[in-house]
């Protein structure tokens, strides 16, 4: 059992929180709930509004106008909120960095890989998902969906096997960029891409042997950037599967960059590709110089690229 997911039929007073919070939590969910913590994690759960809200406890210690907002927003949103002792707050969590917020919280319904064939109606131009591949660490996760979210991805695809779960440590890693962002579940990703590539989506691995640098490649096509593990990288199943494979140069002595890292670099030059394509359309630019471009049918199949 997950240590961050209530069962429906399960009572939090089995867990031990004190005779005050069981007061509070002697129900009988009847959906799968979770434990949500941060003031961003909250605050962006509760105004994307994707979850169901059971209730918000705050410290009783912490008094600003932060928490006082936050608290303002549940209430006004109809979400019960009541003050408890902070240890009481750690107990819940099960760690010191909730920063004096702790909802429980409906578990995030994850996508399946046929809802991001179609574009989200705000997306504008080609699109741009996020394929991870086996990332473990939360911490990476949580940054690499926070980026995610302010480079304009349209959906981020994650494996249910050998990778991190999307935890309340994720959650709040990612400053609540989880809470906005569609995000689809798969058992087999190299499946997940062959289906994507159907879709007329370019499949673009990072990966230190690539044979392109990232920044002289085309990112404004419809494509999806597919990231590796934490220290081994991509599958190689999954690597056979890319289209293309990117690297980024490295000036030092490390061969490489932490994955969120990495991430971060290649979606954001993404993102900067898209907004200089997008004026040079408004002003009637061509971007014919683009190296490599990806705007019109697909070339022939590299050696060793594709499937």
């Amino acid at each position: 059992m997950s240590p961050f997911s209530i069962p429906a039929t399960r009572i939090l007073s089995e867990e031990g929180l004190g005779a005050t919070v069981c007061q509070l939590a002697l129900t009988f969910y009847t959906i799968p709930m979770e434990i949500l913590y941060g003031v961003h994690a909250v605050e962006e759960a509760l105004r994307a509004g994707k979850r169901q809200f059971d209730h918000v406890l705050v410290a009783r210690e912490r008094h600003d106008d932060r928490l006082a907002r936050l608290v303002a927003e549940c209430r006004q949103a109809g979400v019960r909120v009541r003050e408890e002792p902070r240890d009481q707050l750690t107990h819940i969590a099960g760690t010191t960095a909730h920063q004096g917020v702790v909802a429980t919280v409906r578990a995030l319904e994850f996508l399946t890989i046929e809802d991001l064939f179609e574009p989200q109606p705000s997306t504008r131009g080609a699109r741009l998902l996020l394929a991870l591949d086996g990332v473990e660490d939360p911490q990476n996760l949580g940054a690499l969906l926070r980026v995610a979210d302010g480079a304009g991805v349209d959906g981020v695809i994650l494996t249910e096997r050998r990778s991190a779960p999307l935890s309340p440590a994720a959650v709040k890693a990612s400053a609540g960029a989880a809470e906005h962002l569609r995000i689809a579940r798969v058992v087999n990703l190299v499946r997940a891409l062959e289906d994507l590539k159907r879709q007329n989506l370019w499949i673009i691995g990072l990966d230190e042997r690539g044979t392109s640098d990232y920044d002289q490649f085309d990112l404004t096509g419809n494509c999806v950037l597919v990231l590796g593990r934490e220290g081994a990288g991509l599958h190689d199943l999954v690597r056979r599967t890319c289209d293309h494979l990117l690297r980024i140069p490295m000036a030092g002595g490390v061969s490489s960059l932490n994955v969120s890292a990495a991430g971060a670099v290649v979606l954001y030059e993404a993102f900067r590709q898209r907004r200089a394509a997008a004026r040079s359309a408004s002003t009637g630019f061509s971007k014919n110089a683009l190296p490599q471009s990806l705007a019109a049918s697909k070339p022939a199949k590299q050696k060793g690229l594709g499937s």
